[in-house]
C-alpha cells in the first residue's frame, strides 16, 4: 500500500473486461516526504478521486481483486491496483 497523487485519467476502448465499468486513473507514487517518486500504477478508482487528490493505493493483486468482489484465484482478472481511499492530511512528527 501506499499514498500517490492522481495525475491523470486513463482512457482504454478496448481492454480485459475485468476493466469494465471501473475508472482508470495513473497515480504518481509519492515519498516519505511528500515528494514524486519515478513510479506509477495505472488504478482502479473505487471511492470516486479524480485528478490532483492525493490517494490510498492498494497494490497487491489479491488484495485490489478482494476490493473489487473478484476471484483472486490465477489467471482471474487483471487488476493490481485499487484507489482504496482520499487522504485529507498527513501529519508526520520530526
Amino acid at each position: 500500500m501506499y499514498i500517490g497523487k492522481v495525475v491523470s485519467t486513463v482512457v482504454a476502448t478496448v481492454k480485459h473486461p475485468t476493466f469494465d465499468g471501473h475508472k482508470l486513473l495513473l497515480v504518481e507514487m509519492q515519498g516519505v516526504d511528500g515528494q514524486p517518486t519515478p513510479k506509477y500504477d495505472i488504478c482502479v478508482d473505487s471511492v470516486q478521486a479524480g485528478v490532483g487528490d492525493t490517494v490510498l493505493v492498494m497494490d497487491e493483486g489479491s488484495g485490489a481483486k478482494q476490493i473489487l468482489g473478484q476471484k483472486a484465484e490465477p489467471g482471474q482478472g487483471a487488476v493490481r491496483a485499487v484507489i482504496v481511499g482520499i487522504v485529507d492530511d498527513i501529519e508526520i512528527e520530526q
